[in-house]
């Protein structure tokens, strides 16, 4: 089982960009499917960027066209480029791997997660 661990959160104004990395640990990561997930105080977690086996992704329609996921195999990362925050976008972001439902949005599908980085973004 792959071992995951994010990094790259922090504080930004409304309109500014981070880039948010998953380091994975375990040489059968290419067999998963992967995604980031957010989670603010009392709402659901929820799904905002997919990417499976082969290379393909979908994301959430609330980040489509500001946010960008990608896999580095060479370094063994799973990367979020976000841009253009918005308040309500405050959240802890998770990393999370799947073996199965690849491209699912239903978190309880997630087997493997990292403990998450927290993102605030500023008015």
């Amino acid at each position: 089982q792959v071992q995951l661990v994010e990094s790259g959160g922090g504080s930004v104004q409304a309109g500014g960009s981070l880039r948010l990395s998953c380091a994975v640990s375990g040489n059968t990561w290419q067999s998963y499917c992967m995604g980031w997930f957010r989670q603010a105080p009392g709402k659901e977690r929820e799904g905002v960027a997919l990417i499976i086996r082969d290379g393909t992704t979908s994301y959430a329609d609330a980040v489509r066209g500001r946010f960008t996921i990608s896999k580095d195999n060479a370094k063994n990362t799973l990367d979020l480029q976000m841009n253009s925050l918005k308040p309500d976008e405050t959240s802890m972001y998770y990393c999370a791997a799947t073996l199965w439902s690849c491209g699912s949005w239903n978190p309880r599908v997630y087997n493997v997660w990292g403990q998450g980085t927290q993102v605030t973004v500023s008015s």
